[in-house]
């Protein structure tokens, strides 16, 4: 199956939003701290099975910055300066078609362990 990359990726900081749209006029929309948590770094995914580190506090992360990394990804930048994921075509457009139940797992997570979205002091 081909790689499907977006014709149009735009930051949108007032919804707080990556926007991605396909040909056909697909357009989905990716929230910054959904970005943030589901970061393909091996700083959240963890460096072997079963090694992810559930991301808290992550509730008004911004996305400052997105680089094209070659023809095959983008490297996201926030301001908690979390930047060495690299968000390939074919993850961003898994997370735009499976968005919900990405995110209803996440949250089933946090609530298990007592986590919060919102940043502690």
């Amino acid at each position: 199956m081909a790689t499907e990359i977006p014709i149009k990726v735009e930051l949108k900081s007032g919804s707080r939003t990556l926007a991605l749209t396909y040909e056909g006029d697909s357009t989905y929309e990716l929230g910054f701290e959904f970005l943030r948590v589901h970061s393909p770094s091996a700083e959240v995914r963890g460096h072997g099975p079963n090694s992810a580190i559930l991301q808290v506090g992550k509730k008004e992360v911004l996305l400052v910055h997105i680089e094209p990394s070659g023809n095959y990804a983008l490297k996201l930048c926030f301001d908690d300066g979390h930047d060495s994921g690299l968000y390939s075509w074919d993850l961003l457009r898994n997370y735009c078609l499976n968005k919900e139940k990405l995110w209803c797992d996440y949250l089933k997570r946090l609530k298990q362990v007592g986590g919060s979205r919102l940043k502690t002091r």
